[in-house]
């Protein structure tokens, strides 16, 4: 049986989740509402603040869907009550970030600043010129800008310039060394 997927997931207080009859689950919360289709072969069953996620039969299919669903609709709970966020770290002299209104504005090294604006639930923090903050309550597009943003200029192993996660740890190569 699927660790995950039988887990129980408790609705805390003004979080309402309403499952249609093709299968959509809707939570509606403090920070926003989000809304996902599941698959036709899970049953969501809702009682007493309690989410429960189940399937139909064991074989490989039904498996790997009952625990992704339980996942998806658990993101969907933290997401419209706490949000979540993924922290950025630039290191490289001269790179810097700002943010100008809802755009951020990277610059990294190019001949030109590279934006990126805001919207679709998404906002940029700029604590510091070398730290950015991406915040929302979908946890997907959270990764997803993130991923997009470093990806502008990723870390490099020689010297460790460009942009990175927080918690991530660039191994470093030694250069060329003479004879």
């Amino acid at each position: 049986m699927s660790r995950i997927g039988k887990l129980p997931i408790t609705i805390p207080a003004g979080v309402t989740i309403t499952v249609s009859d093709d299968n959509t689950v809707t939570v509606k919360g403090p920070k926003g509402q989000l809304s996902e289709k599941i698959s036709p072969r899970i049953k969501v069953s809702m009682d007493a603040g309690i989410l429960k996620v189940e399937r139909p039969t064991d074989e490989k299919e039904d498996r790997s869907l009952h625990g992704l669903s339980r996942t998806l609709i658990n993101n969907m709970v933290v997401g419209t009550t706490k949000g979540f966020e993924k922290k950025l770290e630039i290191n490289g002299t001269g790179y810097r970030a700002q943010k100008n209104g809802n755009k951020l504005v990277l610059n990294v090294g190019y001949s030109h600043p590279v934006e990126f604006e805001e919207g679709d639930g998404i906002t940029f923090d700029v604590p510091a010129p070398n730290r950015i903050t991406v915040q929302g309550i979908d946890k997907q597009k959270v990764g997803q800008i993130a991923a997009d943003v470093r990806a502008v200029r990723e870390p490099e192993p020689y010297k460790g310039k460009g942009i990175k996660y927080d918690y991530e740890v660039i191994i470093r190569k030694e250069g060329k060394t003479g004879k």
